[in-house]
């Protein structure tokens, strides 16, 4: 057998041996490897260190504390995907759950819930055509909507929280049990809408150009992309989105309180960021963005069973923030060179 002979019966092997490599690298380098290795990471550190993390109760817990801001930063996603933000959707979702909160105490649930829906798309509505036909800095036009937005929802309820006890406004924090693991029904809302997500972003061409207007909006509309109008329903989709996060929050708190979920606009960029979305639109996904809000979650959880000042926790996040921003910036520079 010639030398020639030898390489061509040893090619299926190298090709698969190849093959089998290429199909590592991809995984690894994959955007949501890093964030993944985190959260594993932190899961194992906190299992050993203390006695009460790793248990099915626990485990349970945190996806539920997780639910409401994971569900937020989806629409968090798209929008930041688009080389936006949205400062306001934790204000959206508050006015939303006041006003279903409100109107479920006289009336119908169902009624409210369309009524809640109808106020939050008309505010993602206004962001998106302040942003995209008046191209105003996305930045400036949700931190102004953030503020009219808090201020309407106390001026609606007079600054009074609303006790919910209607069975269809709580029934996401109801859900089965399996293995000892409460899978609340807000739990499975949160996998549901990512998957549903994530398959749109990924797989059709409404996706595509979501990218496409991130990466670059001029080179977008050039290539025939209607980038107003795309814009446009994303911002809609994304209170859409909101809507869904506030039912889920009056499931988890059943009171529609004007001054809850303070910080949730900031908490859901975290787990955009962390979940490795880049903050320059283009790049990044839905299911880093789960991933990211466990991470937040399993940090302030562990954190706190294992005796740390709530503070350092805050430190801790804004940390990996940090990081996740610096490795998003050099990842950027070395693919422009």
């Amino acid at each position: 057998m010639t030398q020639t002979d030898l390489r061509d019966a040893d090619a299926p092997a190298l090709e698969k041996r190849a093959g089998g490599a290429g199909t590592l690298r991809r995984i690894a380098t994959h955007q949501i490897a890093g964030p993944l290795a985190a959260l594993i990471v932190a899961i194992i550190v906190f299992s050993v260190t203390t006695s009460t993390f790793f248990n099915v109760g626990n485990l349970s817990l945190i996806a539920q504390q997780s639910v409401v801001v994971g569900t937020l930063a989806i629409g968090q996603t798209l929008i930041i995907l688009t080389a936006g933000i949205d400062l306001a959707n934790g204000a959206i979702m508050v006015l939303g759950s006041v006003v279903i909160g409100q109107i479920a105490v006289t009336g119908d649930p169902v009624i409210a819930l369309v009524v809640g829906l109808v106020v939050c798309v008309a505010v993602g509505a206004v962001n998106g055509l302040l942003i995209a036909n008046f191209r105003l800095p996305p930045f400036i036009v949700t931190l102004g909507v953030l503020s009219v937005i808090t201020a309407a929802a106390r001026i609606f309820t007079d600054s009074a929280s609303y006790p919910i006890d209607s069975g269809l406004l709580t029934v996401l924090n109801q859900g089965p049990t399996v293995g000892g693991v409460t899978l609340t029904f807000g739990v499975l809302l949160w996998i549901g809408l990512t998957a549903l997500l994530a398959y749109a972003l990924g797989q059709t061409a409404w996706g595509v150009r979501v990218y496409a207007i991130g990466d670059n909006p001029r080179a977008a509309e050039l290539a025939g992309i209607k980038v107003k109008r795309l814009l446009f329903g994303v911002y809609v989709v994304a209170a859409v989105i909101y809507t869904f996060a506030a039912w889920q929050a009056l499931g988890r708190t059943p009171t529609a309180d004007p001054s809850g979920y303070s910080t949730a606009n900031l908490d859901s960029i975290t787990a955009v960021v962390i979940g490795g979305t880049s903050l320059f639109g283009g790049r990044g996904g839905v299911v880093g963005t789960l991933i990211g809000a466990l991470i937040v979650t399993v940090l302030a959880n562990g954190l706190t069973q294992a005796g740390i000042d709530s503070l350092y926790q805050q430190v801790a996040t804004g940390v990996l923030v940090v990081i996740a921003v610096g490795v998003d910036h050099l990842v950027r520079r070395r693919q422009s060179r």
